[in-house]
């Protein structure tokens, strides 16, 4: 799953992104951020996270989701 996907499809991944980081500002959040990065301080300053913390546990959910993609177009194929 790319950064683009995730803003073209901005709402099913905040909701995504809500479940896995609870604590996250859906106002502050009400568009995507220009870049991951963003969206990596977001989660480190709302979480309690190190800069770095954020970054890898983002990496780890978009793995996560990346495989849930594929395993979902691979039903319909």
């Amino acid at each position: 799953m790319t950064w683009t996907d995730i803003t073209e499809n901005w709402t099913t991944a905040l909701d995504r992104l809500e479940a896995r980081f609870p604590l996250l500002n859906r106002d502050a959040l009400n568009q995507p951020p220009e870049h991951l990065h963003g969206l990596s301080q977001h989660l480190a300053a709302t979480h309690d996270l190190t800069p770095l913390e954020a970054t890898e546990e983002l990496a780890d959910w978009l793995f996560v989701e990346t495989l849930a993609r594929q395993v979902s177009e691979m039903r319909l194929h």
